[in-house]
C-alpha cells in the first residue's frame, strides 16, 4: 500500500510545497469564508464563560471568592484564563485570527468586485428567443425615445449612486440580425439593444455585511479599552464628586486613564418614591445639581430610563432606599459617630439591612450595630414587619457588638456587612445579646456604660451608575450597516433583462426577454414595468391595485 506524505515527498517527481508554499496554502485556508465562518462562531462560544463566571477586572471580590470555594477547578480555571476571558492570550488569538480572515476575505473580494463593476455590462444577446420570461409593447414612438423611457424607469437615479442601487445599463446600435431586410431607401436595418444588469447589487451587499462585521469588532474591541464604568451611592443633600476614588466600585478599560475623569459634581436636592397602596413601586425621581467645571450649576432629574447627560457620559438612577443619620456618644461623652448609613432594601416593602460601624471610641473596644430597617413597622403574631415602602412608622432594631472590627488591618471589607469573627454580642441585665429597637427622634442608652445612639433623621440615598463607551455610537452605525448588507445579500437577486427595439419604423415594436433564478418572484413585474414604460402604458400590476 502506497503511503502518501503531507508534501507529496511520496511521489519522487512531485513539486515541493516548501515554506513558501505552506506559508501560503496556510494563509489561503485562513482568509476562507469557512474558517471565518468557524472563527466567528468560536468567538461566541469563547465569550460564554466571560458572562457566566467571575471575572477580575470587574468581579475581583467574587473572584477571588470563587476560586476560595472552589479548590479544585478554580485554580485551574484562573491559570487557563477563564477568569479573565477578555484578557486572555486564547481571546486575543481568536478575535485576532478572525481579524485576519475577515480582511483576507473582503479585500480581494472587494477589489473583484470593483473590476466587474467597472467591466462594461454584456451586449444583448443576437436572439431572445430562447429566453423566459419575455414579452412585447408596441408604441408609436421612435426607438431612441422607447429605450430611454425603460432606462428612466430601471434606473431613475443618475452618476454613480444609480449604478450601485439599480440596474447598470448598456445601450447598443447594431444591425438586425436578417441582413438581408433592408429598409425603403435599401439602406440596412438597424435597432437600439439596451441591457439592464443588477446581478453586482447582491455582491454588494455581501461585502457591506462583512465590511461592517469588522467595524463591529473593531468598535467592541475600542470599547473595551476606552470604557469606564462606575457606581456610588449619593444620599439627599449630598454631594458626589466625579473622581475614581469617590466610587463605590470603579472600573475602566486599560486605554483610559481615570485620571482623565471631567470633575463635575452631582449634589442629590432630593428623591420621589411614589408607591401604590399596595407597595408596587410607580415612579422614582432623582432631583440633582449638576456642576460642571467653568459651567453654571443646572437642575436635572434624573429617571430609570431617563440618565442624566455629562462628560459624555450617561448616570442611570440604578436604585434607591434610605439611609438614617445616626449620632452615636461613646461612654466617655464624646460624638464618636455622625452621619448617615446607607441601608440596603431587602423585599419590595423596603426591609432594608445596615451595619453602624464606630472604630474611634475615646476608651473601651469598638463598637459594630448590626440593624434592620423596617419603614411601616406593624407587630404580627410571628413579630415585627414592614408592610409599605413608605416611612409611615421607621423602626430599627439593632444588635450591638463589641470588639476590633478589623477595619485597621488593612484589608478591603463591605461597607454593608459586620465581620463579627473578633466581635462580641454585647449582653443585657438578662445575659442575652442585647438587642433593641429605636424609632425616629429617639436616643437610647447602652448597657455596660457603652453609650447612647440616636436615630436623627431618615434621608433616602440614589444609587446611581455612570457608564461611558465612546465606542456605542460606531456600534450602533456598523451594526445597522451590517443588518442593511445582510438584507440586501439576501434579499437582492441576481437579474438581467435585454429589450430590442427597432429603428425607422412606422410602429416600434419593443421586444423584451429577462434571465433570472427560479425563486426570483419579481422578474415578470419588472419585465412588464419596463415594456409599459416604452409606450406610457399603466403596467398590469399597478391595474390590478387599481
Amino acid at each position: 500500500m502506497a503511503r502518501v506524505k503531507i508534501d507529496n515527498y511520496a511521489v519522487a517527481d512531485a513539486p515541493r510545497l516548501g515554506v513558501r508554499g505552506w506559508l501560503r496554502w496556510i494563509w489561503r485556508q485562513v482568509t476562507s469564508m469557512r474558517i471565518a465562518l468557524i472563527l466567528l462562531l468560536l468567538l461566541a462560544l469563547a465569550a460564554i464563560p466571560g458572562s457566566v463566571l467571575p471575572q477580575w477586572p470587574q468581579q475581583p471580590g467574587e473572584t477571588k471568592a470563587f476560586i476560595d470555594n472552589n479548590a479544585v477547578i478554580g485554580p485551574v480555571l484562573d491559570k487557563l484564563g477563564f477568569l479573565d476571558v477578555f484578557g486572555s492570550a486564547w481571546f486575543t488569538a481568536i478575535y485576532v485570527l478572525l481579524f485576519a480572515s475577515l480582511i483576507g476575505c473582503i479585500i480581494p473580494r472587494a477589489l473583484a468586485h470593483y473590476k466587474a463593476m467597472r467591466a462594461p455590462v454584456p451586449a444583448v444577446p443576437s436572439s431572445l428567443a430562447r429566453y423566459e420570461p419575455s414579452g412585447r409593447e408596441e408604441t408609436d414612438v421612435d426607438a431612441a425615445t422607447a429605450i430611454e423611457r425603460a432606462r428612466k424607469e430601471l434606473r431613475p437615479r443618475a452618476g454613480w449612486l444609480g449604478a450601485l442601487t439599480g440596474y447598470r445599463i448598456r445601450i447598443d446600435e447594431r444591425a438586425v440580425k436578417d441582413g438581408a431586410v433592408k429598409t425603403n431607401d435599401g439602406k440596412e436595418r438597424r435597432e437600439l439593444a439596451m441591457t439592464a444588469d443588477m446581478g453586482h447589487i447582491r455582491e454588494l451587499g455581501n461585502l457591506i455585511f462583512h465590511i461592517s462585521l469588522v467595524f463591529v469588532l473593531i468598535a467592541v474591541g475600542a470599547g473595551t479599552l476606552l470604557t469606564y464604568r462606575g457606581q456610588a451611592i449619593i444620599v439627599e443633600g449630598r454631594t458626589f464628586t466625579n473622581a475614581a476614588v469617590a466610587y463605590d466600585t470603579f472600573s475602566n478599560g486599560s486605554g483610559f486613564d481615570p485620571a482623565d475623569l471631567q470633575p463635575f459634581t452631582v449634589k442629590l436636592d432630593g428623591l420621589d418614591a411614589v408607591f401604590e397602596d399596595n407597595g408596587r413601586p410607580k415612579e422614582f425621581t432623582a432631583h440633582v445639581t449638576l456642576q460642571e467645571p467653568g459651567e453654571d450649576a443646572v437642575q436635572k432629574d434624573v429617571q430609570v430610563n431617563r440618565p442624566l447627560q455629562v462628560d459624555g457620559a450617561k448616570m442611570y438612577l440604578q436604585g434607591n432606599g434610605y439611609a438614617p443619620v445616626f449620632t452615636y456618644t461613646d461612654g466617655d461623652g464624646n460624638v464618636a459617630f455622625e452621619g448617615p448609613v446607607v441601608f440596603l432594601p431587602q423585599d419590595q416593602v423596603y426591609t432594608s439591612t445596615g451595619v453602624v460601624k464606630v472604630p474611634d471610641v475615646t476608651s473601651g473596644e469598638q463598637i459594630g450595630l448590626k440593624g434592620t430597617l423596617l419603614p411601616t413597622e406593624v407587630t404580627k403574631p410571628g413579630g415585627s414587619v414592614s408592610i409599605h415602602p413608605d416611612p409611615g412608622n421607621p423602626v430599627i432594631y439593632f444588635t450591638a457588638y463589641t470588639g476590633d472590627l478589623g477595619l485597621d488591618d488593612g484589608v478591603p471589607q463591605n461597607a454593608y456587612q459586620l465581620d463579627e469573627s473578633e466581635l462580641s454580642p454585647v449582653r443585657g441585665d438578662d445575659g442575652q445579646p442585647f438587642v433593641f429597637g429605636i424609632t425616629l427622634g429617639d436616643t437610647v442608652t447602652l448597657p455596660d456604660g457603652l453609650g447612647t445612639i440616636s436615630f436623627d433623621a431618615l434621608p433616602r440615598f440614589a444609587a446611581m451608575d455612570l457608564r461611558a463607551d465612546p465606542s456605542l455610537p460606531w456600534l450602533l452605525a456598523a451594526s445597522i450597516s451590517m443588518l442593511v448588507g445582510l438584507a440586501i445579500s439576501l434579499f437582492a437577486t441576481r437579474r438581467r433583462m435585454w429589450l430590442v427595439a427597432p429603428m425607422d419604423t412606422t410602429t416600434t415594436v419593443v421586444e423584451a426577454a429577462a434571465l433570472a433564478p427560479s425563486h426570483d418572484g419579481g422578474v415578470e413585474a419588472a419585465l412588464d414595468r419596463a415594456l409599459a414604460a416604452t409606450s406610457g402604458r399603466v403596467p398590469d400590476a399597478d391595474e390590478e391595485d387599481e
